[in-house]
């Protein structure tokens, strides 16, 4: 597995000062994407509608608002 691009615009795009660290998704070379956000399953675990569920091994992040449309135009339809 590895990463194949990133989705959306980078960080320093974003605005970030440092361009170095924020949220980010990438597509990654089996078809999965890979998010880098703010770990907040502890905070949002409770949170989660009764027919959301996730694995001891998975963790719900938290990405802004603008990195997500901003990658809206990168993500396939298929």
């Amino acid at each position: 597995m590895n990463i194949v691009r990133r989705i959306g615009a980078s960080p320093r795009e974003r605005g970030s000062l440092s361009g170095d660290t924020c949220p980010d998704i990438f597509e990654l070379s089996d078809g999965r994407f890979a998010v880098i956000g703010t770990e907040a399953t502890a905070a949002l675990d409770q949170e989660l509608p009764p027919d959301a569920a996730r694995a001891d091994y998975e963790r719900i992040v938290i990405i802004s608002r603008d990195t997500l449309l901003r990658a809206k135009a990168d993500i396939p339809d298929e």
